[in-house]
């Protein structure tokens, strides 16, 4: 993965990353992340994959159901943010549309991915700081901006 800030005022500093082939998309973001310190930031990204795992969330089940993905597909949209964790950690939450030879389109949260050859996102960090809460009602760890 290559890095280069884009832009920095004011506590808001903007990123391009460009992961190549071979690169493990959540293990890149993880890891940039960690080194940069980011506690809130948007990302979006285009580009293609050759394999990856997307989930979709299973209200009724309170968990997340794999749809696993063999084969080139192209990132029509992926979409997420970084947020602080309620232990501190940075989670990292992501959305993405796949689209498939045939134009056919597979979407839901993004797991892991492989990329080929690039994938290309623009990350804007933010000077305040976001927390994720734990929500009795869905199971699931969210974004609380008021915290």
């Amino acid at each position: 993965m290559q890095s280069r800030i884009l832009a920095s005022n004011d506590g808001q500093r903007t990123f391009a990353l460009v992961l190549e082939t071979g690169d493990e998309v959540m293990a890149c973001l993880k890891d940039f992340a960690e080194r940069e310190e980011l506690s809130a930031a948007g990302l979006s990204a285009i580009g293609a994959f050759s394999s990856a795992v997307i989930t979709y969330f299973d209200w009724d089940k309170k968990d997340y159901l794999r749809n696993p993905v063999d084969e080139q597909v192209e990132v029509a949209s992926l979409n997420g943010d970084v947020a602080l964790a309620p232990d501190g950690s940075r989670a990292i939450h992501i959305h993405t549309v796949l689209g498939k030879r045939d134009g056919t389109a597979l979407a839901g949260h993004l797991a892991e991915a492989r990329v080929r050859p690039t994938l290309e996102i623009i990350l804007t960090e933010s000077p305040v700081h976001l927390q994720k809460r734990f929500d009795p009602e869905s199971g699931l760890v969210l974004i609380r901006p008021e915290s």
